[in-house]
Order: structure tokens, then C-alpha cells, then sequence
């Protein structure tokens, strides 16, 4: 792990997730258990309207803690019903937080290589519908991280299991005085709901 990112995840060890949010996210820790106890690969999506920050932080956040807790096989997606682009300042929060992001194209929605360790793979962002050809089409978990898309997609196609998880939008802030605070709230909040996940999940000898 990233020097700075590892200070930044032993800070959050601190953070205690309430009981609600627990319940929330408990059947989420039962389907992962369920794939490790089985040997399967664990694909999980995480789905907001525009993909742009909350569907993000969550994907990138989950796929680090995975490997914080050396869940193997687990890949983690993120995508929206509709494409825009990730917001700035979900990469700039994130490099506050020990996180190393490269920029690998300028159009108007840029792909970025978000590294949590010198030697492991990048995590892909750039913004995409959930059901876009980068996505798993069959198995995989489905995360709702807004209202509006779990509202707005009754269905989620290929998913063989579905966990609303919501979380209040930064984008509620920008241009405000306290966007830098909450974006920095709404990542740390996430990264911790994604610590409590894995620290719940026993690796199978």
C-alpha cells in the first residue's frame, strides 16, 4: 500500500460505522463471504445516476480495502445509467487521501489510472453507463450508491444480486465554501462502510 494511503486507512480504523449502516451493508458482507467460501471471483458494480463521484469513490475505496484484507479475486466497477465524466475533485480528494492518479487522456471524459500500490494493477476510472462493454454483462453484485438510480433501474440486467447503499451527494456542495470538506466527509465515510465490509469477510484456506 501507498505510504500516505496506508496513514490515511489506519485514521479511518477509528471510525466506527453505525448500527443502521451496518444493517445496510451486512448482506453485502453475506454475498461476498458466500463467493470467497466458494472460489468464485466476485465482481461488484457500484451504480449511481451519472457516474461521476459517489459510484467512484465507492469503486475505488472497495477495491482497496480489498486488497488491504487480501480478499483475492475481487474486481470492482462502477458505472451510471448515463455517461458524463469523473468529477475533479473525486481525483483530487483522493490524491489528498495517498491515493496516486494519472490522467491517461484530456477529452471531455478523461480516463484516469488511480493507484493504491507501487506493484498492483491501476484501477480504471472514467464515467459509463453500468451495462457499458468495460462492465461485467453476467455475475456480479450490484451496488445502488443514489436514489435516483435505484429508483430508476428497477432492473439492473446481469446482476445476480442487488444492495442499495446510498450516500448523500458532495455535488450538493460545489462551488460552495465547504465543497473541499465534504467531498473529503463523503470519501472517508465510504472508505470506511468499505473497511467494515472487509474486515468482516474470512478468507478460506
Amino acid at each position: 500500500m501507498l505510504e500516505q494511503l496506508s496513514k490515511t486507512i489506519q485514521s479511518i480504523t477509528e471510525i466506527s460505522v453505525p448500527n443502521e449502516r451496518k444493517e445496510i451493508l451486512n448482506p453485502l458482507i453475506e454475498y461476498i463471504q458466500n463467493k470467497v467460501n466458494a472460489n468464485q471471483e466476485i465482481r461488484l458494480n457500484f451504480i449511481c445516476t451519472h457516474n461521476s463521484r459517489r459510484s467512484h469513490l465507492s469503486q475505488i475505496w472497495a477495491q482497496t480495502m480489498a486488497f488491504h484484507f487480501n480478499i483475492k479475486n475481487i474486481f470492482c466497477y462502477s458505472g451510471g445509467t448515463e455517461a458524463t465524466a469523473m468529477f475533479p475533485k473525486v481525483g483530487e480528494t483522493l490524491t489528498n487521501q495517498g491515493f496516486e492518479i494519472q490522467k491517461l487522456s484530456e477529452e471531455q471524459n478523461p480516463v484516469y489510472a488511480v493507484k493504491f500500490s507501487e506493484n498492483q494493477h491501476p484501477i480504471i476510472c472514467f464515467s459509463k453507463t453500468y451495462f457499458d462493454d468495460f462492465n461485467p454483462k453476467t455475475q456480479f453484485g450490484a451496488i445502488m450508491t443514489c436514489n435516483n438510480a435505484d429508483e430508476g433501474c428497477p432492473m439492473v440486467f446481469g446482476a445476480e444480486a442487488r444492495f442499495p447503499i446510498k450516500y448523500d451527494d458532495p455535488k450538493a456542495f460545489d462551488r460552495t465554501e465547504l465543497m473541499n470538506e465534504k467531498y473529503t466527509e463523503r470519501s472517508v465515510q465510504i472508505a470506511s462502510e468499505m473497511y467494515y465490509v472487509f474486515s468482516k469477510i474470512e478468507n478460506v484456506v
